[in-house]
């Protein structure tokens, strides 16, 4: 993740507004089988699971109201500040929806920070009210995550995108290892698969290669403005969407580059709200 230019500091404001949202989960999961193999690489049925394939065309609102009206067929909002009214909303339009949680860093501005012991948290990571979370404890952290994960099932999402799955590249105040985001980036992956739902891998380019078959898509921001985009292929050619973002490049930069590699693109502002400009 790009410290620069992380927009994840911008949906507080609204976070802070569902203090309750664990209360208040409604259940029943929505998914559109559109892949028919029989087990997915980590041993979970997948035949229920959806997977977004290349050319899908998305909307990613992190902050302010959803506007269902956008005419794109996948929506990726806050797992914590929608309803599962909203998503509910979103299918009966026919969209799939993806729910937004952070995987690698605590939040105080969450509904659940009380669950996080002091042991997991580490030093900053570069925004207000938010702390890198020591992945090699995997055995304390999974129960926090997969309660997250029931909450995005239990309000109907189809898939999730875990954000900050990269933490080993970065001053976590943990000697974090390749090896220890391997093995916490998988166990993520398996929590939603369990669950019925698709997961994103996002960013982590570096590690692309040993996680496409864990994962069922792709979530990237900047890989034009920082030269990366080509690594994002071994998701294209499994046949499994890259949906991807940039802030600052001009569209006639990255668009083509996102073209011929087969990504989903779009230009956003960094507040990730209603406004796109998709390639």
């Amino acid at each position: 993740m790009r410290f620069a230019t992380r927009p994840s500091l911008l949906r507080p404001v609204v976070s802070l507004l569902c203090a309750g949202a664990l209360a208040g989960l409604l259940t029943g999961c929505v998914t559109v089988p559109d892949r028919t193999s029989d087990r997915a690489p980590g041993g979970h049925p997948s035949a229920a699971r959806w997977q977004p394939r290349p050319g899908t065309a998305w909307q990613w609102q992190l902050s302010g109201r959803v506007d269902t009206r956008v005419a794109v067929p996948v929506y990726d909002i806050d797992g914590f500040v929608n309803s599962a009214a909203v998503v509910r909303r979103l299918h009966k339009s026919g969209r799939k929806v993806i729910c937004y949680i952070n995987a690698g860093a605590w939040e105080s501005f969450r509904p659940d920070r009380g669950a996080f012991p002091a042991s997991v948290l580490g030093r900053s990571d570069g925004w207000s009210g938010e702390r890198w979370l020591d992945i090699r404890r995997r055995s304390v952290l999974r129960p926090i995550m997969a309660a997250r994960f029931d909450m995005c099932r239990a309000k109907g999402f189809d898939a999730v995108e875990p954000d900050l799955t990269d933490a080993y590249t970065n001053d976590t105040g943990f000697p974090l290892t390749a090896a220890h985001q391997l093995a916490y980036n998988r166990m993520i992956a398996d929590l939603a698969h369990e669950r019925g739902m698709a997961v994103g891998l996002k960013n982590d380019l570096e590690q692309i290669p040993d996680l496409v078959d864990d994962f069922d898509f792709a979530v990237n921001e900047q890989c034009a403005e920082f030269d990366e985009c080509p690594s994002l292929s071994p998701f294209i050619k499994a046949d499994k969407a890259v949906f991807h973002v940039e802030y600052s490049e001009p569209k006639r930069t990255f668009c083509p580059i996102a073209k011929r590699l087969g990504l989903d693109s779009m230009r956003k502002r960094l507040a990730l709200g209603r406004w796109r400009s998709p390639c």
